[in-house]
């Protein structure tokens, strides 16, 4: 199984120092974590697009670019691309640029964003929220198969037999498809024989089998082959040297966060009690010791015969110094005892 992170970059109060960490200070903290992750043998690093102040990635290729030149090995991905309120053309000359700096390591993940800001930003209607997304995956995917493409649609101008360069190192650039739980994006994704990403983030893992059995069974209904097949699950997580120090290191920003998000969506406050139930052996959060971690992480590819782990270390704003222990912890102590347990398993 593969094993990696991802990060929205976030730029909000610093809850140790209780300063404000800018975005300057924040992306060169984030290229130093992408170097450790690839120093110490992580297979992946997702950047996210966000359009709001409390985060500092707007445009993840222009990071993941920046990440290409200053490691040698990791794959490096968006984690997402809005594509909804992006240009698919764009889209794919800046990935195909990251992947011929990295010499063919750049990933694509494709997904419908979780917050809203993009769309009237770049004078798109929420309405057609759906629509858009479909749409633009179907010319992404067409200007990933053909140099030369000519296509039609109603929310961009068409295409008539124009190149589209520069051309990838890799042929196709993986694209993958994020969904947080929504059935149809997952049938869209097995249909089209993509991968998918799908982000646990709160509740039981084990009530989201039935939605990869769906997409299994749509898969297979395809024709694709099921050994083609990947799977990724995206979480919030921590590690840390003892299961205390990763709660405690963890709850107050998390906590921060959530409860943020939570009053513009109508959820109630975070609790200490919901963190402990979230973090416990079966919850959604992967928080805790090492061997905490790799017992949680081998508990949801029991469920999931998932391909792919990413871990999202930073859920608001963690101390650096922390942020790069977790990442050497999950390097050099999880991800050898996981890959090890799951080399002979499958999906």
């Amino acid at each position: 199984m593969e094993i990696g992170l991802y990060t929205f970059a976030e730029t909000s109060l610093d809850p140790r120092t209780g300063t404000m960490l800018g975005a300057e200070q924040r992306l060169r903290d984030l290229l130093e974590e992408i170097e450790l992750a690839d120093q110490v043998g992580l297979d992946i690093f997702g950047v996210g697009e966000h359009h709001r102040p409390d985060f500092a990635v707007s445009a993840p290729a222009v990071v993941l670019a920046a990440a290409a030149a200053r490691t040698k090995r990791i794959r490096l991905t968006s984690a997402v691309t809005v594509l909804s309120s992006d240009d698919p053309v764009r889209v794919f000359e800046e990935f195909a640029t990251v992947d011929l700096i990295s010499a063919g390591r750049a990933e694509i993940m494709a997904g419908r964003g979780s917050f809203i800001e993009s769309f009237p930003l770049f004078g798109y209607d929420l309405a057609d929220y759906d629509e858009l997304f479909a749409e633009k995956l179907g010319l992404l995917l067409e200007l990933r198969a053909n140099e030369r493409v000519t296509w039609g649609g109603r929310h961009r101008a068409p295409l008539r037999d124009q190149a589209v360069y520069p051309r990838p190192v890799q042929q196709p650039i993986p694209v993958w498809i994020a969904v947080g739980g929504t059935p149809n994006s997952v049938v869209r994704a097995a249909k089209l024989g993509l991968p998918l990403a799908l982000a646990i983030i709160g509740g039981a893992p084990q009530h989201f089998v039935p939605l990869i059995d769906l997409y299994r069974e749509t898969w297979r209904d395809a024709g694709h082959d099921p050994a083609k097949l990947q799977l990724g699950i995206n979480s919030h997580t921590f590690v840390a040297d003892t299961s205390q120090d990763a709660a405690g290191t963890f709850f107050p920003p998390y906590a921060a966060v959530m409860s943020r998000i939570g009053r513009e969506r109508g959820w109630p406050p975070m609790t200490q009690q919901q963190f402990e139930a979230l973090r416990s052996p079966h919850g959604a959060l992967l928080v805790g010791s090492p061997q905490e971690v790799i017992d949680k992480m081998l508990y949801e590819h029991e469920l999931f015969g998932n391909t792919r782990f990413l871990a999202q270390l930073t859920v608001g704003p963690m101390p650096h110094d922390k942020v790069m222990r977790a990442i050497e912890l999950l390097g050099t102590r999880v991800a050898p005892e996981v890959r090890k347990a799951t080399v002979h398993g499958g999906v």
